[in-house]
């Protein structure tokens, strides 16, 4: 985990001071910076951040809440991901209104008990342009949209806890846009419409590449959407409902399994998100045997393509006519 914090936190970071610095001057290699710099900000979305926020990037309650703040260097809110990601998505995972990862905006439809338009019928060759937005979003407008949302829910304690995330999502937006814009136009030589054609690509890279492994993960022909009853209650348990939800992909695949922070391994995350991801191959046998043993699903993809392939097919399917 440290080896990997470091490397990913050096790609971010790394290429926006070769630029700040006049290093790369080049436009094209500018743009490429930013595009590695982009990759930095998925592995630390997925590698660092992600563990952190989870409890799990280590033992150590302290070190977790300072690696968690990882995810605020690149624009988004430690304190509405929490929400979002371990409250609504972990408890509530592929319920329809609950889980927050498929309530996408109205042109998206990723539950077949959403409400489907004729626009959907199109949704699975278009998806991929705003998934490529998602994080364009997130650093702008969306951490303020979920507070005002959360706080309606009754997620958010109080109105001076409301004012604080105000504050310091503010606070720490400020401090990414000085350092991947600000930096750049205030000690290079590039001209601010090519640094911002770079961010832009570079929030495309980061957002294509964070949403495509979520979402092929829980998004995908084989997993199930279950419905609340007439007393908000749900069918299974908690560890039966996340194998029923959830799938792998590539699990051979040890360079993208390092890459994406073990998120080839879903089930093994949804299962045990207290456990670092660095352990998940090796409790995977385990959890694909047992769940075999009491006649449960354990679903996975051969390798990455074949996942997506499936999602591609899944969106295909969800925007069909019933």
């Amino acid at each position: 985990m440290v080896i990997k914090s470091i490397i990913m936190l050096l790609l971010f970071l790394g290429p926006i001071i070769a630029v700040s610095l006049n290093g790369v001057t080049h436009p094209f290699a500018v743009v490429c910076m930013y595009i590695i710099s982009g990759l930095g900000m998925a592995g630390i979305g997925m590698g660092i951040m992600h563990d952190a926020i989870h409890g799990s990037y280590t033992k150590t309650r302290w070190i977790n809440e300072m690696m968690s703040n990882t995810i605020n260097l690149i624009g988004a809110s430690k304190d509405m991901w929490r929400i979002q990601h371990n409250v609504l998505h972990h408890s509530f995972t592929n319920i329809d209104s609950h889980d927050d990862d498929i309530n996408p905006p109205f042109f998206l439809r990723f539950s077949p008990h959403k409400k489907r338009t004729s626009l959907h019928r199109f949704q699975h060759f278009y998806a991929w342009l705003f998934y490529g937005l998602t994080t364009l979003s997130w650093v702008t407008s969306k951490d303020y949209i979920n507070l005002v949302k959360f706080n309606k829910m009754g997620l958010i304690k109080d109105r001076k806890t409301f004012n604080f995330y105000i504050a310091k999502i503010t606070f720490w937006k400020l401090i990414f846009f000085l350092l991947v814009i600000g930096m750049p136009l205030l000690f290079s030589q590039a001209s601010i419409g090519l640094i911002l054609v770079s961010f832009l690509v570079m929030q495309f890279i980061t957002g294509l590449c964070i949403t495509t492994v979520f979402q092929a993960a829980h998004v995908v022909p084989n997993t199930d959407f279950p419905m609340v009853d007439d007393d908000g209650k749900i069918k299974e348990e908690r560890m039966v409902h996340q194998l029923q939800t959830t799938s792998n992909f590539a699990q051979k695949g040890s360079f993208l399994f390092w890459c994406v922070g073990g998120l080839t391994n879903q089930i093994e995350h949804h299962l045990f998100p207290h456990i670092s991801h660095v352990h998940y191959r090796k409790i995977s046998k385990i959890v694909r045997e047992t769940a075999a043993e009491f006649n449960l699903p354990y679903h996975t993809h051969g390798s990455f393509y074949s996942a997506i392939k499936q999602h591609f097919l899944m969106l295909k399917r969800l925007g069909l006519p019933q």
